[in-house]
């Protein structure tokens, strides 16, 4: 070899040990720095050394999560407070991971990840956590005070009237929708206010449908001595009755016709006012008070006939409800076993 040769062939030498030199003194000037393509839990980090790198995902990630996750119902609002959420993340260990994984493979593959354009594309998660169990408590706090269950319509009796109390739709919160909408309202993957969703719940009788359920209702006023039928709670029909003197009373409250009877067996009670007759069974016929038709209410009184027309419009039975012949027979056709009374 001529001594040109040998001093062409020293100078590549040399220029293939700066080359060299200079790769090696360049990746390890890139040690702490992050490859282009790595995110945090999608943060770009990309060219970032660790410490600009856990700012930017600690701005990013964190940062957002110190507000309070609200929850709006109409004019209503309910707050989480960030420190009952205990939210965390090991933003430090990711940005390790970060590092090390950039300076992963040969010195050839590394300068191509930084001089070259050849980015990782490698997702990297800083294992955020949180308090699910606080999540859980503040919806089952929000059901406690938005739950409500359907009321049925109702009649409210009174000695001379019937009330109807309208029906009410019950109300279920969605408490899974919610649940779900504010764990991703934790992570990041929606908004920190969340407008609550529910379900409507039909009663079981609404007020359109309750006169159906009462095709007849029968009233009495005892201070007035006044015994009304009302037909799908319109009223139909008055009477003027006799009721239960002082000390045998016709029992106040609401009852129901228990038993209906025509011609009915007068089965006299075993009290002193009946005298000579208590406990005996008196067929119908002249000497049973108790004409043409027999309504039981309560207790041995209930609702029956008779001849003396002069006691009605007056407090002189011995507890039972007393009407003329021809009210007690158009009445009893009217009703059913079952039919509420109310007396008062």
């Amino acid at each position: 070899m001529g001594r040109k040769s040998k001093i062409a062939a020293l100078a590549v030498l040399l220029l293939l040990a700066a080359v060299a030199a200079g790769a090696y003194l360049y990746d390890r000037s890139q040690q702490g720095k992050i490859a282009d393509g790595v995110t945090i839990d999608g943060i770009d980090v990309g060219g970032m050394d660790a410490e600009e790198a856990e700012a930017k995902v600690r701005r990013k990630l964190l940062r957002p999560l110190d507000r309070p996750l609200r929850v709006t119902y109409e004019d209503r609002t309910w707050s989480l407070l960030a420190e009952k959420l205990k939210v965390r993340a090991d933003v430090h260990g990711a940005v390790e991971e970060a590092v090390a994984d950039s300076r992963e493979g040969d010195l050839p593959t590394r300068l191509g990840r930084y001089l070259g354009g050849d980015e990782l594309a490698l997702e990297i998660s800083a294992r955020l956590d949180y308090s699910r169990g606080a999540i859980n408590e503040f919806v089952r706090q929000i059901a406690g005070e938005i739950d409500h269950q359907p009321r049925s319509a109702s009649v409210e009796p009174g000695a001379d009237e019937l009330e109807v109390v309208a029906s009410r739709p019950g109300r279920k919160l969605r408490d899974v929708r919610l649940t779900r909408q504010l764990h991703e309202a934790v992570v990041g993957a929606g908004p920190r206010t969340v407008a609550l969703q529910v379900h409507k719940t039909k009663p079981e009788v609404t007020t359109a449908e309750v006169a159906s359920r009462y095709p007849s209702y029968l009233t009495l006023d005892r201070g007035t001595f006044t015994l009304r039928l009302w037909k799908d709670l319109e009223l139909a029909e008055t009477y003027t009755v006799a009721v239960g003197q002082e000390g045998l009373e016709t029992p106040e409250g609401l009852y129901e016709i228990q038993a209906k009877e025509e011609n009915p067996i007068w089965y006299v009670p075993e009290s002193d006012w009946a005298g000579d007759l208590a406990g005996q069974t008196i067929p119908p016929g002249p000497s049973n008070p108790i004409k043409a038709r027999w309504m039981a209410i309560y207790e041995g009184a209930g609702i029956h006939g008779t001849e003396e027309t002069s006691s009605l419009g007056s407090a002189v039975s011995h507890g039972c409800v007393r009407m003329a012949i021809p009210d007690v027979e158009a009445l009893y056709d009217q009703v059913e076993v079952g039919t509420p009374i109310f007396i008062g």
